[in-house]
Formats: C-alpha cells, structure tokens, sequence
C-alpha cells in the first residue's frame, strides 16, 4: 500500500526545507521598525553555517500596512535588504502576509475597527490588496522560495471563547488571498499557514479544512506544540499530525516545531528536535521549519514576551547568537538529508492499513465531539504501536469511499463507530485474503455507548453477552491475556499484560463473548475470550474484546505496552512484508526507497538507555553505514537514531 511523500516544487527540482522561523533578537516581532542589519546578517550567518537552508519571515502587519489603502514603504526597503542579504548567504525565505497573530497575542493594524476578517467585504478586500502589493513588490526576488497567507489564522481570526470560524467563509476568504498572491506576479508555491488544525487532524471544528486548503495551495503546513504525558507519543506528535496530512496530494511542511528551554533541558531539548524531525521525514514530512532562530532575552518588557515569558526562550540560538542543542540537531539532521538525497527518495510502500474512521473528520448527525476525541486518541496510539512493531501503517480514511485494498494487515483499533457498508468492505477485505484486526469499544461517553455494528455475531462468529444500556466493566487494574494457540512469533501460553487504570466509566469496558464458528486465541486472567478469529474466505477477522489502544492512550507513560507484541504477531500472521526488522519493542524500523534502486533503513529508538540491536534482513542482504561498512549489530544512545543502506536486491 502506498505512502504520500511528495516533495516541494522549485525551480531546479524538487526542494527539501530545513530552517527556522525568523524574528532577530533585535525587536522580535518589532524588529521592522529599528532594523538592525549587521545582527540579522550575523543571525542569518549561523544558521547557514549549521546547515539550514531557509527561513520563514513576517509582515507583521500593523507595520506594514498602517492605514487601509497605504504600505509602509521604509518597512518594504528593510525586508528588501533581509531578502538581498539571505541571497548572499545561499538561503531562501517564505514571506508571511498576515501577521496579527503572534506568540500568545493579536495585533490588529489601528483601522480594522472590530470587522469580521473572513465575512466582511472592506476588511478582505484591504486583506487582498495588501497581499498583492507585498507579493508585487518582493515576487522577482530570488529569496523568495514561497508565500504563506498567515500565521495561525485561527487563532487571529476566532480567538478563544468566540465561535468558531464557518468553512464556506474560511474558504471564500483563502481563495481570494491566493488569488491576491498570483495577482501580485506571485509564482511561488503558496499555502496558508494556518497551522493544520482542522476538523481532519484534530477532530475540532475551525472553519478549516485540509480538503480545501489542499484544493487551493501548492503544500500543507502542520505547526505541532503538544503537552503529552507519554514519551514516545511526545516524540511522535509531529510525525502522527503529519502522516494525517499526507493523504490530502500536497507535500507536507513541518511548518512551525519546537519548545521553549524554559520547559525543558538542553539534553530533552536534543531529544525532542532529534526525534520529532526523524519521526515526522518517516511519516510524510518533505520539509521543516523550527520555532525559532533565537531567544529574546533582552525583550521582556516587549508583549508578547512581557506576558508569556517562556516565549523568549524557543531559540535554536541563546540572545547572544550562540548555537544551541536544538540547532546541533537541525545540523545533524539536515546532513542526513543531504546524504541520503532526500528529493531522490520515497517511502516504502507497506503491508498495513490503519482504519480511521470517518467519526474523526465528519459531523455525522446527533453524534458528539467526544466521539472525535476516541477516534483521535486511539487512531494515534494504534498507530505508534504498529511503527514499534515494524509494521508501519498507511492510514487509510473511511471518509475517502471505500477502503482501498492492497495491504495484508488491517487495524481497526478500539472502534465504537464505523458506517455500515464499512463493515461489509472489512469482510471482503478478508476474505480476499487480508488479515482483519477490530478491538471492541463501547466509546467514551454513556449516550449510545456500544458497538455500532451491524452484525457483530455473524460478522466475527460470535454470540455476544451485552444487556441493553449496561456495560461490562474492566474487573482489575492490569488486563492479562494468555494465548491458547501459537500466533506470529508468540507460543501458545504466552502472556501479555496492559494496563487498564485509566478511561471513563463508559470506555474502561470489555465485550462478554462466547464463539460460534471463531476459533478463540487467547482468554483473559477469567478464562473469558479475549482474542478470537474467524477465517473468511481467503483470510481472517480477528476480534479482541478489550479496547487496548483506548486503555493505552488513557494511560500515563505507558508506551511501548504488549499492543507491540500482538500487532508484530499479528502482522506475521497477515504474511506483512518487513524487510527489515528488530527484536526489541522500542527501536522501530522504516525505510526509504531510492529512485537508484538502493534503501536506506531508519532505526529509531525509543529507550532512555543506550541499546544495541541486530536487525534481521528477511532476504540475506547485508546492511552498511552511509560510507558503505558492514553492519551487523547497531548500538544506539538514549533516544537515538541510525541511518543505514541497505542494496537493491
């Protein structure tokens, strides 16, 4: 099954992005109005001398566009020169328009006046206008790699505590500013910087879509800040949002990442910016762009950092201009983007099929958002799950028609709702010879609750247990399941543990079955069915009656959990082709695939602790390091990460 990995158009070819967000530490967002030059050239020179090749910069736009019909001219001759000096630098820019959000505050230019900045006419029409005339000013640059509307429109055009944005409105507003920009002469590619936060990622409503962004636009943008209470889904927070905006035909910027060093260490710091930027290449990313090139130490008195003082400190640079931890990294990083050829490669195509149901991305009628919060949750945690397992998923969407075949394995974790013909297609799917893996949900919330399966008993042989309005609840606080026959590399009488202190009343349940005409895999600690299999056709339906990826995703530092163990014995049930693969549960294995026809082969750890690990290569093939000497065994620091080849066959 395929996996999206398009790239940047540019001039000489396909383009691969690895910069920074730019404020100088000589004004932040202010820095327009006493431009400092020799510390812009300073700021601009180590990151080139670290490997990054562009910035994205702002308009901040009640400085350039200070009355409705007027452009700041004196700001327009700075930015000429912040262009003229990334050009002799070797770098790129992408110029941002509409800046009136920033770091923890709105600015509105002095005449907007209150006016609806999607709905009122005057209001786009002068958001228009400006965008054409900056764009007419700066299009011939040859700094100038590409165009971005905004900066996280979302929160500037519907702030918290107002109603959301309407997505006829958002999307009448986005067209008109893309038009402005090709108006402008613009012929760069465009995208809105929005921040990716739509009803298709998040499950929350902004008036944003993917589907129409990506109609418009030439790229997709994610901008990823996540509080986790797990690790490893903190290390794959980028790479998950990502790998959900892939599927929309635009290659995917990792537009806005990063921390403050007011919350974390140098060393986490390291970690983070290593993990997120390997993570996300592996989940779709073409591009990234870190927030941001420096702290503002000398800024505190200046909103937005007088306020939101950890703001000062997201620098990839301290306030003196010296390198950081996190700008080691982005070194590091973008030379094994250069070394493998990044715009030659793409990602190998996989054997399994993540489900996400179309109860994250749509508003089916009386349902509630709680419903697009499980799908989220469980949809994620599924899939680090199987990354750890070395089978890396394709997410396919219920919302795009009918599920495609291709793939051996698929996972359809911890699901209340699906839509009906749905669980016909999974059938077929089966029996044309696919491996088909549900876990039983009751969703997370007491309206509805249970499965909305149309025929659960025929579908999986089964007789189920359930009473009208009552749930069947988890008894103890680890749900420990035995297998009774052999499954993948797992014996018959192996245990497998997960926790089960964490969900609601509604979600910390499981399913009372007894089999029919399915063969029971494994029983709970009670001796009740837990794992059973009805093979169909040429394949199987696996039903697990505990909703394990929900109980995981509820639960603190937890990953990786037995979810591993089963999905990497499930996979070698389906027949999954893994060329490559390891033994230890927290190293995953990916790979990339190269137009020349070699591999290059991602082991990335999620252990705190240094580890060495053999990898197996299914056909004998022998991997080397990048200069080309044989490997045998890896040993891989804390939360580190190797890069090998692997020959064409």
């Amino acid at each position: 099954m395929h996996r999206a990995f398009a790239h940047l158009p540019a001039t000489a070819g396909p383009a691969t992005w690895v910069g920074a967000n730019f404020w100088s530490r000589a004004g932040g967002p202010l820095m327009w109005r006493d431009y400092d030059a020799d510390v812009v050239d300073s700021e601009l020179r180590t990151l080139r001398d670290h490997g990054l090749t562009m910035t994205r910069s702002f308009f901040y736009w009640p400085d350039f566009h200070p009355e409705p019909d007027r452009v700041d001219e004196t700001k327009c001759r700075h930015f000429a020169d912040f262009l003229d000096r990334h050009h002799r630098h070797g770098l790129v820019t992408v110029p941002t328009f509409l800046v009136g959000h920033m770091s923890g505050e709105n600015w509105d230019p002095p005449w907007r006046g209150g006016r609806d900045l999607y709905r009122d006419v005057w209001l786009v029409a002068r958001q228009a206008w400006f965008v054409r005339e900056t764009t007419r000013r700066f299009a011939d640059h040859p700094a100038v790699a590409a165009w971005l509307i905004s900066n996280e429109m979302p929160l500037y055009g519907s702030p918290p505590g107002e109603p959301e944005a309407d997505r006829d409105a958002v999307a009448a507003w986005a067209q008109l500013m893309v038009d402005a920009v090709r108006a402008g002469g613009g012929r760069q590619p465009v995208s809105l910087g929005d921040g990716a936060w739509g009803l298709e990622n998040t499950g929350r409503d902004n008036g944003f879509r993917l589907r129409d962004t990506a109609a418009l636009c030439d790229f997709l943008g994610p901008h990823v800040y996540r509080m986790e209470n797990d690790a490893v889904r903190s290390h794959h927070s980028a790479a998950w949002m990502c790998e959900l905006t892939t599927g929309f035909g635009r290659p995917v910027v990792l537009e806005e990442f990063g921390l403050t060093s007011a919350f974390a260490s140098q060393e986490s710091a390291a970690r983070h910016y290593r993990q997120l930027l390997h993570t996300s290449l592996l989940a779709g990313a073409t591009g990234w762009v870190a927030w941001n090139n420096t702290d503002y130490d000398a800024l505190e008195e200046q909103p937005p950092y007088r306020h939101h003082a950890f703001e000062m400190r997201f620098g990839i640079t301290d306030a003196t201009g010296s390198p950081k931890a996190a700008l080691r990294e982005l070194r590091d990083f973008a030379a094994v983007v250069r070394d493998v050829e990044l715009t030659r490669c793409t990602r190998a195509a996989t054997d399994t099929a993540l489900v996400l149901s179309s109860y994250l991305d749509t508003v089916h009628p009386f349902t509630r958002p709680e419903d697009r919060d499980h799908v989220a949750r469980t949809a994620r945690q599924s899939w680090i799950s199987a990354r750890l397992a070395d089978a890396p998923p394709a997410v396919v969407r219920e919302s795009d028609g009918p599920l495609a075949d291709g793939a051996r394995l698929y996972l359809a974790p911890s699901v209340k709702q699906l839509l009906a013909p749905t669980w016909r297609r999974l059938r077929e799917l089966a029996e044309a010879g696919a491996t088909v893996y549900v876990s039983y949900s009751a969703g997370s919330h007491d309206e509805q609750r249970g499965p909305w399966y149309p025929d659960l008993d025929g579908l999986f042989g089964v007789r189920h247990g359930l009473e009208y309005g009552l749930v069947d609840p988890i008894e103890d606080p680890v749900v420990e399941v035995v297998l009774t026959a052999a499954l993948g590399r797992l014996p018959a009488g192996h245990r497998l543990r997960f926790a089960a202190r964490h969900g609601t009343d509604s979600g910390r349940v499981h399913l009372p079955v007894r089999p029919v005409d399915a063969e029971v895999l494994a029983e709970d600690a009670r001796g009740r069915p837990a794992l059973l299999r009805r093979r169909v056709g040429r394949g199987a339906l696996v039903l697990c009656t505990y909703p394990l990826e929900y109980l995981a995703a509820c639960t603190p530092r937890v990953n990786p959990d037995d979810t591993v163990a089963l999905y990497d014995a499930l996979a070698a049930e389906a027949g999954v082709r893994r060329p490559v693969i390891v033994a230890d549960p927290r190293v995953a294995v990916d790979r990339l695939l190269h137009e020349a026809g070699h591999q290059y082969v991602w082991l990335v750890s999620q252990a705190a602790e240094e580890v060495t690990v053999r990898p197996a290569v299914e056909d004998g093939r022998r991997l080397t390091a990048l200069d080309g000497t044989p490997v045998e065994t890896v040993t891989l620091p804390g939360h580190g990460v190797a890069v090998l080849r692997l020959p064409a066959a």
